[in-house]
């Protein structure tokens, strides 16, 4: 079953929500909405499951057209943020109360309620009720509910953003194995550009109601087609620096300069913006290649095991994100090493021109 979104316009009090949504979702194929909160992800999943219908547009499965029809006359599951179980009902009826309603033979139901309940490792709670169970268990319970289905079409709408980042990571591993198993077409929803990256697939980077970009997901994130893509698809931000190329160097600020080799050798002279992402700005010298910045400092931010330094270069704000725990006096001055092999180059109009041709997926 393969699905198409045909032209879609949505505009509330004169606020655009969607702009001119066209897309294919091939059968079995795992997809990710990518954006900010307002970027039109909710929107376009609740037309897709029949919740809302657009001003305009079709939504096309297996060649009939759907818009509009409501979900409950649809093959469809959909998980949302909060954990929307039924809070009398156990874990067990829980799973297996969409097959009820279909009037599904016992011994299939059992089966098939088993056979989920161990996916999502839940084999042994399917006698307790919601409330006896970890957060991260009952979205578990949700996600199995809606999978049991063998839905056409599951949504799922940033179903992880209320679990804390250990429960996080353990579900998204879980998920992406869940889903390569199933010929299911599977739309995600996310404002993170590491969860995207591990749950791969394609992708679909929206901003403000349109689609900025689509692809492979690592394609799209090694290369953005514009800055705007690019600081989606970051996190925090890619950092942007104005840049001079002339005389086979490539000048960063009043003193800095670098020569132009490997990616950048082709550059013509003339003014462009460099992104750098801040896992690939470092404290210490890291190669015989690095450019160093004199920045200040204005603010250490730990996270976890990491520490984000937000700091200022010549009037322009960088933020270096580092492993580890490091505390810096505000104001203090800080110096930053580069790889010039790790610089993105967009036009000043913010088209891509050049992206680092070596690198692999990190972690952001």
């Amino acid at each position: 079953m393969g699905i198409s979104i045909e032209n879609i316009n949505l505009t509330v009090d004169e606020e655009v929500y969607l702009k001119d949504i066209s897309l294919e979702l091939e059968p079995g194929s795992t997809n990710i909405f990518l954006g900010r909160t307002l970027s039109g992800k909710t929107t376009l999943l609740r037309i897709m499951a029949g919740l809302d219908r657009p001003d305009t547009g079709r939504i096309i499965v297996n060649g009939e057209d759907v818009t509009g029809v409501s979900v409950r006359k649809r093959n469809i599951s959909m998980v949302y943020q909060q954990f929307i179980n039924y809070p009398s009902f156990t874990i067990y009826d829980n799973i297996a109360s969409p097959l009820k309603i279909l009037g599904m033979d016992k011994k299939k139901i059992d089966h098939k309620v088993r056979e989920v309940a161990q996916m999502l490792h839940l084999e042994s709670m399917l006698d307790r009720l919601p409330v006896e169970l970890s957060g991260g268990q009952q979205q578990r319970c949700a996600i199995a509910r809606a999978l049991v289905k063998d839905s056409n079409l599951l949504l799922l709408d940033e179903p992880l953003v209320n679990l804390d980042y250990k429960l996080r990571e353990e579900l998204q591993i879980d998920l992406q194995d869940i889903f390569q198993q199933r010929d299911t077409i599977v739309v995600y929803t996310t404002t993170e550009p590491g969860e995207a990256l591990k749950l791969g697939g394609s992708i679909v980077v929206l901003d403000k109601g349109r689609m900025i970009q689509t692809g492979v997901t690592s394609q799209v994130y090694h290369k953005p087609a514009t800055i705007k893509v690019a600081e989606v698809f970051s996190d925090p931000p890619i950092n942007l620096l104005n840049c001079v190329v002339n005389n086979k160097t490539l000048s960063l600020g009043d003193n800095v300069s670098t020569p132009l080799k490997g990616h950048l050798s082709s550059l013509s002279p003339g003014n462009y913006i460099v992104g750098i992402r801040s896992n690939h700005l470092y404290l210490t010298p890291q190669n015989g290649n690095d450019t160093m910045l004199d920045a200040i400092v204005e603010l250490a931010e730990i996270n976890g095991s990491e520490t984000f330094i937000h700091m200022d270069f010549e009037k322009t704000k960088l933020v270096v994100q580092e492993v580890g725990v490091y505390s810096q006096k505000i104001d203090s001055k800080i110096k930053v090493f580069l790889d010039p092999a790790n610089l993105f180059i967009f036009s000043e109009s913010g088209s891509l021109i050049l992206s680092p041709d070596h690198l692999k997926l990190e972690h952001l």
